[in-house]
């Protein structure tokens, strides 16, 4: 019997044919967590993104849970969203994890976006680099507006035509994924679509 990756409660897993011929996921949080979270689902195109995908709101179940993923490094928690992610994500597009700056990784031990794409076998490619260190969170909108670009493409890495899924744990206030989506696009991306598992109110 597995137990809930959140709170150890033991998980009754029902039999099915499914389970036994290994087609379906096993469950890794137990119901009441599960209903703690609150969907989003929202689709929308953004002026510098051809589709932006947002499947979670950011409540205070969330917020927990990203405390402890990516802050108190519980790298296990990276697979509770698996099944969602495995399932949007579906078809040829090249898949894009917004990155780290390496200082940042060393400080947290594990990129939280690249082990979200990992738990749900979902092959990514790094074609990005963090120019900086900088936290979009505790800038004001005019200091946003005139950063130096986020990113560059990483070196040796070829950007052909075609559709490009970036991705990230949450949407606060779009600065990243724009400059990332703008990056891509001077580069030759033909589209380019953005998936968060979160979404913060503006």
């Amino acid at each position: 019997m597995n137990s809930c990756l959140l709170c150890e409660t033991p998980i009754a897993e029902k039999p099915s044919w499914k389970a036994l011929l290994a087609l379906e996921q096993q469950t890794e949080i137990c119901q009441d967590c599960s209903k703690k979270f609150q969907r989003a689902d929202i689709k929308e195109e953004e002026p510098f993104l051809d589709r932006l995908t947002s499947l979670y709101r950011y409540n205070e179940a969330m917020r927990e849970y990203l405390h402890q993923f990516k802050f108190l490094q519980d790298v296990a928690l990276a697979s509770v969203f698996a099944n969602e992610l495995r399932t949007l994500l579906k078809g040829n597009a090249t898949i894009v994890p917004i990155p780290m700056h390496p200082e940042k990784k060393i400080q947290r031990t594990f990129s939280h976006v690249d082990e979200l794409l990992k738990s749900a076998g979902i092959p990514f490619t790094h074609l990005l680099e963090k120019t900086g260190t900088d936290v979009m969170g505790e800038k004001s909108k005019a200091e946003r507006l005139a950063m130096a670009p986020l990113f560059t493409v990483k070196a040796g890495a070829t950007i052909r035509l075609g559709t490009y899924i970036v991705i990230d744990d949450i949407y606060t206030t779009g600065t990243t994924l724009h400059h990332a989506a703008t990056v891509l696009k001077e580069a030759g991306a033909t589209r380019v679509e953005a998936v968060t598992l979160i979404r913060a109110e503006r």
